[in-house]
């Protein structure tokens, strides 16, 4: 695949990657410092580049210290660069010059621009070249960043969505507080039952395009074209297939029959909502149940289930999401190494068992079940198991490996445009998703012409 200048191909696309993500934060910059030309007299200068905000910023910086002190030839400076959105653009400014950094931390539907960028050094170089055991990681987790049987990046943070519920208002419902809805129709009727108590709304989703991909994925169905965008560069958005017309159906007659409210886009509202007692059932992401537990401490028990999919679904499951670290292609190939040498730092058992604890985020190494550290964690959340369970009972195929396009970030914010169109009564679920489609298939196939002459 030829592309066409590094400036040209940027230029083109810096447009459309620029989109809220549910994940990263913090609105300060940190500027890189060059120390100038002394790197050859001491360790070995890695600029890590990331976009872990908030509690996770420390965890982080923990982590780098801990790298730095196990040994003295490499040095990693880390760099927090802001949202994710703010990073992208901030390395999309770096390139070609040297400015850049080592490393960067990129967003899950960010993967397909990194590739095409032709910036950076795909990790199976790396895995190869030292003989690196991939099967010690979870394959349903590199099986996303994996493109034509080589890992590009590292996985880092690693997250999927699962249902949230409220075993008090479940209790007060008549129903099982041992036993989520598994299904579409289920969860139905027991959002129907919670909000006939009168002490809460059934159930809420924040309107996030991440679930919507997600629901995909449990019907075991492809987002876009040519094996979703794995076979082929994608070409055409399947958005307005079955699978998404079923889910937004099911979606909108929860909120017309007030077994579900629409509280907008902010997931934030929706987990505010959930730990006031407002609503009995909310997707989110894994990474939020230590948070969503502890702010139930006290006022009611949080019950955790697989995200529903409707009875008659294929077999499928959840896609990763989150990010993976990324080793750019301009550095020189001693700084590319002791890049390397971070990176697999960081996928050791202990410091994945940390980052998990600390964060919410799922070890992508399955050793670190093993430490005690992990194993005192689940008994105080029992409720990741069902995070464990819902990632190690996912089959890996198109639907659950996820989506690629160059585009990402702009279609989800057109599937969320068009969720609220038809929660807002403006569109049929049909008539939305078809013009969703249309629009993010006429960018996609903008988009590919940057790629391909």
């Amino acid at each position: 695949m030829k592309l066409l200048g590094k400036k040209s191909f940027l230029s083109l696309t810096l447009a459309g990657m620029m989109a809220l993500t549910a994940c990263g934060g913090g609105d300060q910059d940190t500027a890189v410092k060059d120390k100038g030309g002394a790197a050859s007299a001491g360790p070995k200068k890695v600029v890590f580049w990331h976009a872990m905000g908030g509690s996770n910023t420390k965890v982080v910086d923990q982590m780098v210290a801990d790298f730095n002190a196990s040994q003295d030839k490499i040095q990693v400076e880390a760099v927090f660069q802001g949202t994710y959105d703010d990073l992208l653009s901030k390395l999309k400014a770096s390139m070609g010059t040297k400015d850049g950094p080592s490393l960067v931390q990129m967003y899950e539907i960010g993967s397909r621009f990194m590739i095409d960028s032709k910036t950076i050094t795909p990790m199976q170089k790396f895995i190869d070249e030292d003989k690196f055991d991939l099967t010690q990681l979870e394959p349903n987790i590199t099986g996303y960043y994996s493109l034509n049987g080589k890992l590009n990046s590292m996985p880092f943070n690693t997250s999927n969505p699962i249902l949230y519920y409220n075993k008090d208002l479940f209790k007060a419902a008549g129903l099982d507080p041992e036993k989520p809805p598994q299904t579409y129709e289920e969860l139905q009727k027991a959002a129907d039952a919670i909000t006939k108590t009168g002490k809460a709304t059934g159930a809420n989703f924040a309107i996030y395009g991440w679930f919507m991909e997600q629901f995909f994925a449990n019907q075991g169905a492809d987002y876009v074209n040519n094996g979703n965008g794995r076979n082929a560069l994608a070409t055409e958005s399947l958005v307005n297939s079955d699978a998404g017309v079923k889910t937004l159906t099911w979606w909108k007659n929860l909120v017309d029959t007030k077994a579900a409210n629409n509280l907008g886009r902010k997931t934030d509202d929706s987990k505010k909502a959930f730990s006031a007692g407002q609503v009995g059932m909310i997707l989110e992401s894994t990474a939020s149940l230590k948070g969503l537990v502890d702010n139930a401490a006290g006022k009611f028990e949080v019950g955790t289930g697989f995200l529903p999919k409707p009875a008659d679904a294929k077999e499928g499951g959840v896609v990763v999401g989150g990010a993976s670290l990324w080793i750019m292609n301009d550095r020189p190939d001693d700084e590319q190494k002791a890049t390397w040498e971070f990176i697999k730092f960081l996928t050791s058992p202990k410091e994945q068992a940390y980052w998990h604890i600390n964060t919410g985020y799922f070890p992508i190494t399955k050793k670190a079940y093993d430490e005690q550290s992990v194993k005192d964690n689940l008994k105080k959340f029992p409720q990741f198991q069902t995070a464990i369970d819902q990632l190690h009972q996912t089959k890996l195929n198109s639907a659950t490996q996820g989506a690629v396009m160059g585009v990402f970030p702009e279609a989800r914010q057109i599937v969320e445009g068009a969720i609220e169109e038809v929660l807002n009564n403006k569109k049929s679920p049909k008539d939305a998703l078809d013009a969703a489609a249309k629009d993010i298939t006429s960018k996609i196939q903008q988009y590919n012409k940057t790629v391909k002459q």
